[in-house]
């Protein structure tokens, strides 16, 4: 967008920062940046250098009205832990690559707390009476939680992940005493802190179906649900899903 192009839009047409335009899309400034950079966002540079953009264009990527960059021309995409593992140690998906790829054009990794998802996991919590939930997306190398209630940590291995076999199917993953499951029994969150016995994980998905990690819930005691309360987790990870979808997070 030139300058003279800029001129001719109408006042009511705010101009906004990079991090403005970040916060509106709820994305972390980087995954703005690579948008403004690589022409998906229309934006021009002010005589000190910096990128300004129309809040208009800014709604055209919330409203979907944008065309999706290839996701293999994003500079996300190529980092590591968006690369499929030779050989992993832990299952995935026959996606995994695609996926992989999906996730990193969302910009959902270490973008900040958000009230939309936090709400979700705190319900979670609630309708369950766990006392752990979690938002958790799955890397080639950890599980990073955007959303957790009831654990300190922020992420684990991808080796670890529960959510790892989560995503394999369209059912929902319920493991009502881990201590006896062959798949977890020796799982370091499992022998470790903090103990997990419990955990009933529901996939996310992006608008083209692709599996980006679980709303889950996690227990230090085995347990079972009541259908009512899988229903209810059902609800919460489709409103999940759809939050993801409506911002146009995922490319």
């Amino acid at each position: 967008m030139t300058d003279t192009s800029v001129n001719e839009l109408p006042d009511d047409d705010p101009i906004l920062t990079t991090r403005s335009a970040a916060r509106l899309l709820g994305v972390a400034v980087s995954t703005a940046q690579q948008w403004i950079e690589s022409g998906r966002i229309a934006s021009w540079k002010t005589p000190g250098g910096h990128r300004r953009v129309r809040l208009s264009a800014v709604q055209k990527i919330l409203e979907g009205n944008t065309p999706a960059p290839e996701t293999r021309l994003w500079p996300a995409a190529m980092a590591p832990e968006f690369q499929c593992v030779q050989n992993p140690t832990y299952p995935a998906p026959d996606d995994e690559s695609r996926r992989l790829r999906a996730l990193a054009a969302s910009g959902l990794i270490e973008s900040a707390p958000e009230r939309e998802f936090d709400r979700l996991t705190w319900l979670a919590t609630r309708i369950t009476q766990t006392p752990m939930a979690l938002v958790s997306l799955l890397t080639s190398r950890r599980q990073w939680f955007k959303s957790r209630v009831g654990l300190d940590a922020v992420e684990t291995p991808r080796e670890w992940a529960f959510c790892s076999h989560a995503i394999l199917n369209e059912m929902p993953l319920i493991v009502e005493d881990a201590a006896e499951d062959e798949r977890f029994k020796n799982n370091p969150l499992v022998t470790g802190a903090p103990y997990l016995r419990f955990y009933a994980g529901f996939p996310l998905y992006d608008k083209d179906d692709y599996k980006l990690g679980t709303l889950c819930v996690l227990d230090q005691v085995p347990r079972k649900l009541m259908s009512e309360q899988i229903e209810a987790l059902r609800e919460l990870a489709a409103i999940a899903s759809e939050e993801i979808k409506r911002r146009g997070l995922i490319t």
